[in-house]
């Protein structure tokens, strides 16, 4: 049984889907987060369903609020503590200041180029860019889980402008010193960097200098 807290519940962490490639590692920050009883609006492109059907075996309906109802299935948690929105809901509360300064922060994972230009520009085009917007309007924490190589001097020039902006970004970049055996340890670096980001506790990875279990 999943132990909900006041604080997780009044500040809910937003992620955002995008159609980079790199689904699982959304997923497993969405599972991790869920499992510690933290509140979750997530927010998920049409291109990252796409992206999701074909990195993974996990199939979600067109239908956000059927996504909601799988998702909760699937991670075992509260209907409560998971929303899910489209890319036209702007009526979401990640839409609005007001709302989204109760927020804990914003993770977009993983993260496209095309997203990272249109936020590093202010162009709110979906409920995705307008909330990662509000995010850095209200001065809540950002994080940009880019995955893409190599990288031009526009994506360069707009990860600068973002870290100006008070943006953390986190390129989706595993370390291999603590000798990972299966992609899942892979991807659990990552998870844990994001985790570290938003100052919630986890055992996923020990940090530098620690033991680290390699069994």
């Amino acid at each position: 049984m999943i132990m909900i807290s006041e604080t997780s519940v009044k500040h809910p962490i937003i992620l955002g889907m995008t159609g980079a490639s790199g689904a699982d590692y959304g997923l497993r920050l969405l599972q991790c987060l869920l499992e510690y009883g933290w509140s979750v609006q997530l927010l998920i492109s049409k291109a990252a369903q796409i992206v999701i059907h074909m990195e993974t075996e996990m199939r979600l309906p067109k239908n956000t609020s059927d996504i909601q109802k799988i998702l909760v299935k699937h991670y075992s948690c509260s209907p409560d503590q998971l929303q899910v929105f489209g890319q036209a809901e702007w009526t979401a509360p990640p839409a609005s200041g007001s709302a989204l300064a109760r927020a804990r922060g914003m993770v977009i994972c993983p993260c496209t180029v095309g997203s990272l230009s249109a936020i590093a520009n202010g162009n709110s085009d979906n409920l995705l860019e307008r909330a990662a917007d509000v995010t850095l309007k209200e001065r809540r924490k950002l994080i940009l889980v880019l995955r893409e190589t190599p990288l031009s001097i526009i994506h360069l020039e707009n990860m600068l402008r973002l870290s100006r902006a008070g943006a953390v970004i986190l390129p989706a970049n595993p370390g291999f010193y603590y000798k990972p055996k299966k992609i899942k340890d892979l991807i659990d670096f990552i998870t844990a960097r994001i985790l570290d980001q938003l100052d919630i506790p986890h055992k996923l990875i020990p940090p530098w200098g620690n033991k680290i279990n390699t069994v």
